[in-house]
């Protein structure tokens, strides 16, 4: 990037943040700012100094704190040496898929220039995470989460606890993230991963001091991500029950749980009651469905304890059946308010015609020697210019071409076709997708822009038939959703948010490998209504540089 070009960028910056300013003036919903210094530094995790992605210097990064329809605006200053992009996980982004910050919908945040995100919660609740997207960069830290609260005259389902707290758990590698990328890169894999980490601690620094300190008799939110890599965790409390009550935007049944098992990508919150015997607590974060197992605890103090935890940690559970039963029992709240004064529950999902149905099963291979990873045997590879700004700009010819990918899987396994993977959704259909995971190992799948209801899930292939087994009344309304091994998942949606939207593996060496894909939605009206224009701070790259912009959308 020139000189020239990126004075423009940092300009373009403080022009979007003085019509946030001017917003405010105009009474639209309110702003939150942000503004984050992005560099690299060493922390001791696992007994190993390495090298970690801080925000502002901290690790893991700033929780964003929100309402439903605040306007975000986060000013990032790239200070590592290489490209950067934030994308924010479970964030639906409202008819503005230009601020999802993956390599498909926008130009990299260059070394030494600043970038400003604006976006919206638009009608959502819940708890959500962001991490860096380009690369191995999300196996180096630089995630932070993300919580949404109801405005004020919305109806919660449960009474205001005494605090809210985010916890953040994932697997953790003590091998450097470039070092990983030049593994995959040279068709060798990264393995299991070295320990867990909670709120980016482990081992004695997790439980010394406290992780949190709570009073007795009172209650206590707690919003657990999971910001890992490969790892299902099952998360649990010694001596204490949770219940659950949302999950990534969606109030929930409100079941109690000692365990909960939460896949790579997934976010749950549970309220927990300080109800027994003041003293110390563990709080334990331990791998599923790997050998080898590795856990985290935590300590949870109640206030003014000097009793030390109990050394008999609760163990995790045991078994496939375990989790997916668990998943099962996982129940929409259809008398809750949602981001919006209607019940969570008057959308009746289950009494809509289905148009389309795409299955999607993954796709595993070796090319030159080198292993990939794709959907029905199309591995999915970056352009060079973003797909969304080839679209926009209507220059797709030498960047990618649509629907290289069927909507059924081949007969017969054949070599994978590693170019950009588009497919293309008819606006305002409501689709069917069903997830095919034939691998040993357990995967997660995250889907950009939607909301979807994850209605069944099953062994094997998947059939025609299975449709009696699934959940048509109260599923739960999510972003993403665990594939055991060898096994089927179906998920429901209307698409009806205009954009180029990813679908991914969250498993990030699947997804490194080219398990994922992109779904353009376009709104024949081009209208505002629909979409938003490109923003006037928007970054260019590739082909696009130079052009004239296309024709505005207009209001509808």
């Amino acid at each position: 990037m020139t000189t020239t070009t990126r004075v423009a960028a940092a300009a373009a910056g403080v022009l979007l943040v003085a019509a946030a300013l001017a917003g405010v003036a105009r009474g639209e919903d309110p702003y939150v700012f942000f503004e984050w210094k992005v560099t690299y530094g060493t922390k001791t995790l696992l007994d190993a100094p390495q090298k970690v992605i801080l925000i502002n210097g901290e690790f893991p990064g700033p929780r964003i704190n929100c309402s439903s329809n605040n306007n975000i605006v986060v000013n990032v200053f790239n200070q590592l040496d290489e490209p950067l992009l934030f994308t924010w996980n479970g964030m639906q982004h409202r008819k503005n898929s230009w601020q999802d910050g993956l390599a498909g919908t926008q130009c990299p945040i260059a070394p030494g220039t600043n970038y400003t995100y604006k976006w919206q919660p638009k009608d959502q609740i819940g708890s959500f995470f962001y991490f860096p997207s380009l690369g191995m960069h999300r196996a180096a830290g630089g995630y932070g989460g993300i919580s949404v609260v109801s405005r004020l005259l919305i109806p919660v389902p449960f009474d205001p606890p005494a605090d809210d707290h985010m916890v953040l758990i994932g697997d953790w590698y003590t091998k450097d993230h470039a070092a990983m990328a030049k593994m995959l890169d040279a068709g060798k894999s990264f393995g299991r991963p070295h320990g867990v980490v909670i709120n980016g601690k482990s081992g004695k620094a997790a439980a010394d001091p406290p992780m949190f300190t709570v009073e007795a008799g009172k209650t206590y939110r707690l919003r657990v991500c999971n910001v890992g890599i490969k790892a299902s965790l099952n998360f649990r409390i010694q001596g204490h029950d949770m219940k659950l009550v949302e999950m990534e935007g969606s109030h929930t049944v409100q079941d109690m749980y000692d365990s909960l098992d939460v896949h790579v990508g997934h976010c749950l919150s549970v309220l927990v009651d300080a109800d027994q015997k003041p003293g110390d607590y563990y709080a334990v974060a331990s791998t599923r469905f790997i050998h080898e197992a590795k856990s985290v605890s935590a300590v949870i103090r109640y206030s003014g304890s000097s009793t030390p935890p109990s050394p008999a940690v609760p163990e995790p559970p045991a078994g496939w059946a375990w989790s997916i039963n668990q998943w099962r029992s996982f129940r929409w709240n259809l008398t809750a308010s949602a981001a919006r004064p209607n019940p969570q529950g008057s959308y009746h999902y289950g009494q809509i015609n289905i148009t389309r149905t795409i299955r999607l099963m993954v796709s595993r291979g070796h090319i030159d020697g080198k292993l990939k990873y794709g959907f029905n045997g199309v591995s999915h590879v970056d352009a060079e210019t973003p797909l969304k700004l080839a679209e926009y700009f209507n220059v797709t010819d030498g960047v990618f071409r649509y629907n290289q990918m069927t909507d059924v899987p081949p007969a017969v396994n054949g070599p994978l076709h590693v170019v950009p993977n588009v497919i293309t959704a008819e606006f305002r259909t409501f689709i069917e997708i069903i997830f095919e995971n034939p691998e040993k190992s357990m995967d997660s799948v995250h889907l950009d822009g939607y909301a979807f209801f994850a209605v069944g899930m099953g062994p094997g292939k998947w059939s025609a038939e299975e449709r009696k087994t699934y959940n048509l009344l109260d599923g739960v309304s999510r972003h993403s959703v665990q594939v055991y091994p060898r096994s089927w998942t179906a998920i429901m949606l209307t698409f009806d948010n205009a954009g180029m939207w990813n679908v991914r593996s969250n498993i990030w060496e699947r997804h490194y490998l080219g398990e994922q894909l992109y779904i353009s939605v376009v709104s024949p009206a081009r209208s505002l209504r629909d979409e938003y224009n490109m923003p006037e701070n928007a970054l260019r790259c590739g082909k696009v540089v130079g052009l004239p912009l296309p024709p505005s959308y207009l209001p509808a």
